[in-house]
């Protein structure tokens, strides 16, 4: 499975939400800003996570976007499926009935696959945000944070 990009904006967008005091609204264009990503695709990305429920839209001066739960509440797989990512590996094989291996290999990928999304629902945001730290404070890096 690779990160696409909409995966990867959609991840880096909701980490930079996890750092607002109270985890409260941040515009569009601070997110983009800070993330170094494109104001008008990351709100399209935006609107497509919070109909999902993973974010919510505050209206007036102070609005903007924040997180609709905690970190600890939203996983990685949460994330993805809300802008359409996908991580199926076979998306249109049907196995050779006359060719075992054919059945063992279809078996495999279908077992790894589950097994990759069964970790991409157990891993939080909350958890990729303390990855992330732990990673800046080894590399003796200051406490400002970009994804």
């Amino acid at each position: 499975m690779k990160l696409t990009t909409r995966g990867h904006y959609s991840v880096k967008a909701l980490l930079d939400l996890s750092l607002q005091a109270g985890y409260g609204p941040a515009s569009v264009k601070a997110i983009a800003q800070r993330q170094g990503l494109p104001a008008p695709y990351l709100e399209k990305l935006l609107i497509e996570m919070r109909r999902a429920g993973l974010v919510k839209s505050v209206r007036g001066i102070q609005g903007g976007y924040q997180l609709a739960r905690v970190p600890a509440k939203i996983s990685l797989g949460q994330i993805l499926e809300a802008v359409g990512e996908s991580v199926n590996p076979l998306p249109h094989h049907s196995p050779d009935d006359s060719q075992a291996e054919d059945w063992v290999t279809f078996s495999l990928w279908n077992r790894l696959h589950q097994k990759l999304k069964e970790a991409l629902y157990s891993i939080s945001l909350e958890d990729l945000y303390f990855d992330a730290r732990s990673w800046q404070a080894s590399q003796g890096e200051d406490t400002g944070f970009i994804v």
